[in-house]
């Protein structure tokens, strides 16, 4: 079942994300190498709390950690642990947090120093089919027509999409219905309306599309090794234009001023 917000429903909605786009750039402040992911964790945990929100993702399905930090080759899910991040790595980190009753969602993909220019081209068109998705994000479009322009701008340039994995709707619950594949037909799927709220999170591979699971039964990884990127947005549907709930902006602040 579809679950449709009202106008006030949805405010309550871009607050959470609001509180998930700065617990994202206060991971961004620290990420760097010489940090464990699991530090990363706490810090996350520690902001979502302090602005008066939980952390979506702890206790998930036994889920038992409040963000997930995918490095490199792994995909989504990855558990926070003592790896500790060096120079060149990339990380994925997905960061959930629940306030008033309904959830927040959003990832991004950090570089942890220099990287290459091959990861860095990775993550420029990850982030940028993201919005590509976002713009077929309206009323009286489809969930393919979302997947399909994912897809096609990645597959263009050369890069794989993750099929085993999709986006989700959200609301009361982290995960509602319908199902937001990162690939897709136009003009086909569940036909998108004003008070859907879905996220939108491309995942998208420098190498084929195969991915695999770890021992953890969590983490996913490319078959292959090579790096993936992961980027995400919490969107509502509206007329004429999605209206995105969580935002970027706190991390390219952030990210601007320590190139500065």
């Amino acid at each position: 079942m579809i679950f449709l917000k009202t106008d006030e429903e949805i405010e309550l909605m871009r607050i959470s994300n609001d509180i998930v786009a700065h617990a994202l750039a206060e991971v961004g402040k620290n990420v760097k190498p010489g940090i464990t992911t699991l530090q990363l964790d706490k810090i996350a945990e520690t902001f979502i709390r302090d602005n008066g929100a939980n952390p979506s993702f702890l206790g998930y399905e036994g889920y038992t950690n409040s963000i997930c930090t995918s490095v490199n080759d792994q995909v989504v899910h990855a558990i926070p642990s003592k790896y500790v991040l060096k120079e060149g790595d990339i990380i994925s980190v997905d960061c959930g947090a629940e306030k008033s009753g309904f959830h927040g969602d959003s990832c991004y993909t950090f570089c942890v120093g220099e990287v290459s220019e091959e990861a860095r081209q990775l993550l420029k068109t990850t982030r940028e089919s993201l919005y590509e998705g976002i713009k077929f994000a309206v009323e009286g479009k489809r969930i393919g027509d979302v997947g399909h322009a994912i897809q096609t701008y990645c597959e263009n340039r050369g890069y794989s999409v993750v099929h085993g994995m999709n986006g989700h709707g959200i609301g009361r619950s982290l995960h509602e219905e319908p199902r937001v594949p990162n690939y897709g037909k136009s003009g086909f799927g569940t036909k998108l309306k004003t008070g859907m709220v879905i996220a939108i999170e491309p995942m998208i591979n420098l190498g084929n599309e195969n991915i695999y699971f770890a021992d953890d039964g969590w983490t996913a990884k490319t078959s292959d090794g090579k790096i993936s990127a992961h980027f995400e947005h919490t969107v509502a549907i509206a007329k004429g234009q999605a209206d995105i709930l969580s935002s970027f902006k706190y991390i390219d602040e952030i990210l601007e001023n320590n190139v500065k």
